[in-house]
């Protein structure tokens, strides 16, 4: 249990990280980078953040991105290692 706990924060994402970068560098999508949505960054990237509109909307969601990330990332790893947790019920 251990070795998957060390792994997944390992991994993990930091939401106050992912709203520098969207705070810094929102308009070409670096938080979509940092949190592994290279389809949207790439996307946000070549119009401009949606010509804003996307950068505006993902101030929003950034948070809730981070934590779907996470818990994707964490159901990984404890799959991984056999440990199998009960679902939460906030995120199915």
């Amino acid at each position: 249990m251990l070795r998957a706990e060390d792994e997944f924060a390992s991994i993990s994402k930091d939401p106050r990280i992912a709203y520098a970068l969207w705070a810094v560098l929102g308009i070409i999508g670096g938080h979509r980078f940092y949190l592994g949505d290279t389809g949207r960054s790439i996307a946000m990237l070549f119009t401009l953040g949606g010509l804003g509109v996307w950068t505006l909307l993902d101030g929003f969601f950034v948070g809730r991105r981070v934590r779907t990330v996470n818990h994707r990332r964490r159901a990984a790893v404890m799959a991984r290692h056999g440990i199998i947790e009960p679902a939460n019920p906030r995120h199915g």
